[in-house]
């Protein structure tokens, strides 16, 4: 059975070199041992000329092609004083070309830092960059608007929220990605990757071993097509996609990543965020409204929660789980009008639209890309004194009605309106609780996606929301049929709250099928909700600030009515900044993504950007044409999308998505350009521990967790606000001093008895009662003596310090004494104690608590069994070797380690 794996870009490490005739660029992959070079003339001063040799060197021929390109290029033959070949810019990753009225410039990545990690597959995120001219000084033709369009495409701050990947494609979703892997193998388009070298010399002739071994099974690599909707240098890349090798292309998305660990007794479960921003009509708040012609929507974001158990790296091996929900404007003609400086300008719709035209073609788009159901969460208000949101409401409900008349039942819209605003003044509703009921269906409609089968003990113990869930299930995994999309005005503030609480329901069940919790529910104030919510808060707001200028004025706390009274002074700063944004900085913004994205393209006798009225005619592409194309006003869907149903149509292993795949076939499953172990653990150079990603991300057992002795660490412990890790350092306003606090609190002598901390607490400060409150509602503690033994005294000054501690059980109600006791005997299982103690306390132990054996002989782990793996006769005689070699006994080669063997020696040295 051939291993299919995704491709892994060769190229990660760049330097440009220079001439005064061209640019080198030198790419190679993170270990140095494959490099490739791109040529780019500079003797054109308009057109770009890019040439690809498509030849793979090593180490050995790079530095000779360099040598003797240094010798060429230098003014007299011999001359040592002066190089020819200089060495500009060391980078990351070509964002791409662009040109606005003079020569081309290349956009290279020059920082970055790693954000996530998914199966191994790095997410870095983009923190500097530099844009070099190409053409040099003696052909170039200068134009007086050039550096004004510099600025302006500048003012798009790659620094700020841009993501990418070598491996990963994060223009898709999980689903789409493993999805990928599955697909057969006929009809794809292959590559057939050679050395590109000549073979000089073979160490190992006199060994019998053929180069290619015919042999050995087959290992793919797979590469598939960037959903462009997503790719925000899809432009400026679209100039050389077709004249250089893939390897070479790096697409970034625009948006939000954060990822967090989940520490269950040890058992780390990453929790991811990506939130892709929609390339198409894209734009700032005011100036980006409803929908353009081709029903692309402003303020498209796609948001993802990944859950992996981080334990097992393989996506083939491990335990993967996604759930994706859609945020966006109201699909219409719409619009608001600034110009009156009022903060809430008034709503016109633009186009009489009665067969709701743009609207079709957003949904349309949604089920290839989702499936059905697609179900409509609308925020907006629907009761209002003055008519202003209202309008959308009924529009929106309207187009809704009108297309499900001819759609098949099972696959119609689903609509849900709720007012949203109206319910949060109301002081008899909780807002939260609503949502919660409104998530529960909708995730039980859409189903999420799992890459493995159910676990069999969900059979043995059914719950009823399992049960119902929606989406589609296989014998090897189930997926997500269906989205959310969420929208109110803004799509800001009501519509991250309302996908948080989503998120949140799905998150249990999330959870629930990787085997971590016992039943698809999560409750607030645990400290997986928090560091959930924290996520969300940190995607919230930095969506806001891409899109309406500042961070979110309403969050999750304040529908819960939790928040402090500071927060409300800090919601007015957020306001008066949002409106300061709007209407100041926005219209250059808006030109500025404008120029990045292409949508306008700077000619020489063209109107410059700055002098257009309005963009609309940018945007909206019919407005230019004489007879633009109209689709039927009953048939509005595509033909194949519709026969696929409830499947999305991208998902399909149709002819048409196969073209869009690229099979690498590979001779040795530890080749770079597939292998994630390499890749990953990178066994070729010094790792140090404290830089690695996993140590210093968000951690639920750090950063959330009490750090009182003796309390429970399972992260789905419900927890008082005030005993919150978080609620702890939040005078702390850096990550030093939160570390040094923690190691303080490590370090401190042990409490002082109740009476002094709480006469000691009346007096203090609010910061000091927030740090020992914790620690005053502990009972005194006091020292046990071993269970059967009466003659020991319990306060005997000789005993050891690391005795055991319990809290006092007289003051207990009843009921909580099995708990507290199980905690006891949990804690003296740890101590050395004699075989007397250790027989009175099984039993007692017995007495108490019965051990629930196993229910089922599923292979596979969870939280009810665990399986121990085969140990199979290579693995051992693999041990067995190593222990001889240990001896000093060393074992014959095979020819399999002949064959790594030679391959290191020739990418090293040769």
């Amino acid at each position: 059975m051939p291993t299919v794996r995704p491709v892994i870009s060769c190229i990660q490490k760049l330097v440009l070199y220079e001439t005064r005739a061209r640019y080198f660029l030198v790419g190679s992959n993170h270990a140095e041992t494959k490099f490739r070079v791109l040529k780019i003339d500079r003797t054109e001063p308009q057109d770009l000329v890019v040439i690809d040799d498509r030849h793979v060197y090593n180490q050995q021929e790079v530095r000779e092609l360099l040598s003797r390109l240094d010798m060429g290029n230098r003014t007299k033959m011999g001359q040592k004083g002066l190089s020819g070949l200089s060495r500009a810019v060391s980078a990351f990753g070509i964002v791409g070309f662009v040109r606005f009225l003079e020569g081309y410039y290349i956009v290279l990545i020059t920082k970055r830092r790693k954000v996530a990690d998914i199966g191994g597959h790095s997410i870095y995120k983009i923190e500097d960059t530099n844009i070099v001219y190409i053409p040099n000084d003696s052909v170039r033709i200068a134009h007086p608007d050039e550096a004004r369009y510099v600025r302006i495409f500048q003012s798009v701050d790659l620094s700020s929220n841009f993501y990418f990947s070598y491996s990963y494609d994060l223009t898709h979703s999980l689903q789409f990605n493993l999805t990928v892997l599955k697909m057969p193998s006929e009809g794809l388009k292959s590559e057939t990757i050679g050395h590109g070298r000549q073979e000089s010399f073979d160490i190992f002739e006199d060994e019998g071993v053929s180069a290619q071994d015919g042999s050995a099974p087959g290992h793919y690599g797979i590469q598939n097509e960037p959903y462009l909707k997503y790719a925000w240098n899809g432009y400026i890349l679209e100039r050389v996609k077709a004249a250089v090798h893939h390897n070479w292309l790096l697409y970034i998305i625009h948006g939000f990543c954060g990822q967090s660990k989940m520490l269950i007794y040890g058992r780390p479960v990453y929790v991811t965020l990506i939130a892709r921003r929609s390339c198409r009509f894209a734009g700032t708040r005011f100036l980006k409204r409803g929908a353009n012609c081709e029903g692309d929507v402003a303020n498209e974001v796609e948001t993802e929660q990944i859950i992996h158990d981080a334990s097992v790296m393989s996506f083939s091996a491990g335990s993967y789980s996604s759930y994706v929900q859609v945020r966006g404007s109201v699909p219409l003609y719409w619009s608001q009008d600034i110009s009156t400086m009022m903060p809430k300008p008034p709503i016109t719709l633009d186009q009489a639209d009665p067969f709701a035209h743009v609207a079709a073609l957003h949904f349309d788009q949604m089920l290839q890309r989702f499936g059905s159901p697609i179900i409509i969460l609308n925020l907006v208000k629907k009761r209002e004194k003055r008519k202003h949101e209202r309008i959308l409401s009924e529009e929106l409900f309207s187009a809704v009605t009108y297309l499900n008349q001819f759609l098949p039942p099972e696959y119609g819209i689903q609509y849900i309106a709720w007012d949203m605003a109206k319910y949060t003044k109301s002081k008899l509703c909780n807002v939260l609780d609503r949502l919660n009921i409104i998530a529960e269906d909708v995730v039980k409609r859409t189903g999420f996606f799992v890459n493995h089968p159910d676990f069999y003990c969900n059979t043995l113990r059914p719950d009823e929301r399992w049960d119902e869930l929606g989406g589609r299930i296989h014998n090897t995994c189930r997926l997500q049929t269906g989205v959310l999309r969420t929208n109110c005005v803004d799509c800001l503030d009501r519509t991250n709250t309302a996908q948080f609480m989503v998120g949140k329901c799905a998150l249990a069940c999330q959870l629930y099928a990787l085997g971590v919790i016992d039943k698809p529910r999560l409750q607030f104030d645990t400290d997986a909700v928090r560091l959930f919510e924290e996520l969300y808060e940190d995607h919230g707001d930095t969506l806001s600030l891409q899109y309406g200028g500042s961070q979110l004025v309403h969050r999750v706390k304040t529908y819960r009515k939790i928040a402090p009274w500071t927060q409300h002074s800090k919601d007015i700063m957020q306001t008066l900044s949002r409106y300061y944004s709007n209407a100041f900085s926005d219209a250059d913004r808006q030109d500025a993504i404008n120029l990045f994205l292409g949508v306008f393209q700077p000619m020489e006798g063209k109107s410059h950007l700055w002098e257009l009225p309005t963009d609309y005619y940018l945007h909206h592409k019919n407005t230019m044409a004489l007879l633009s194309p109209k689709r039927s006003y009953t048939h509005w869907w595509t033909p194949e999308v519709l026969m696929n149903l409830p499947l999305p149509y991208d998902e399909v292993p149709c002819t048409e998505n196969l073209k869009k795949i690229t099979v690498v076939k590979k001779s040795d499953k530890s080749d770079e350009e597939i292998d994630v172990y390499t890749e990953f653990f990178r066994p070729y150079e010094l790792s140090c521990f404290d830089d690695t990603f996993c140590l210093t991300m968000t951690n639920s057992a750090k950063d959330f967790m009490p750090k009182n002795v003796g309390i429970d660490p399972s992260p789905f412990t419900i927890r008082k606000p005030e005993e919150t890790g978080k609620s702890m350092l939040s005078n702390k306003t850096n990550r030093e001093e939160a570390v040094l606090q923690r190691k303080t609190v490590a370090s401190a002598p042990p409490p002082p008895s109740e009476e002094a901390v709480s006469s000691s607490s009346e007096d203090d400060s609010g910061t000091d009662k927030e740090e020992e409150g914790p620690v005053s509602q502990r009972s005194t503690p006091v020292k046990i003596t071993e269970l059967g033994d009466t003659t020991k005294n319990p306060e005997d000054s000789s005993q050891s310090p690391k005795e055991m501690h319990i809290m006092n059980l007289a003051g207990i109600p009843s009921e909580d004494d099995l708990i507290y006791k199980r905690f006891v005997y949990l804690g003296q299982s740890q101590r050395k104690v004699d075989i007397y103690s250790q027989q009175s306390s099984a039993k007692q132990l017995d007495n108490m608590m019965t051990i629930l054996g196993p229910v089922s002989s599923f292979l596979q782990d969870s939280i009810y069994e665990m399986h121990l793996a085969d140990l199979d006769r290579k693995s051992a005689e693999i041990f067995g070797s190593h222990i001889q070699t240990g001896k000093g006994m060393m074992q014959p080669m095979c020819k399999d380690d002949l064959i790594v063997y030679r391959e290191y020696i020739k990418n090293r040295y040769m």
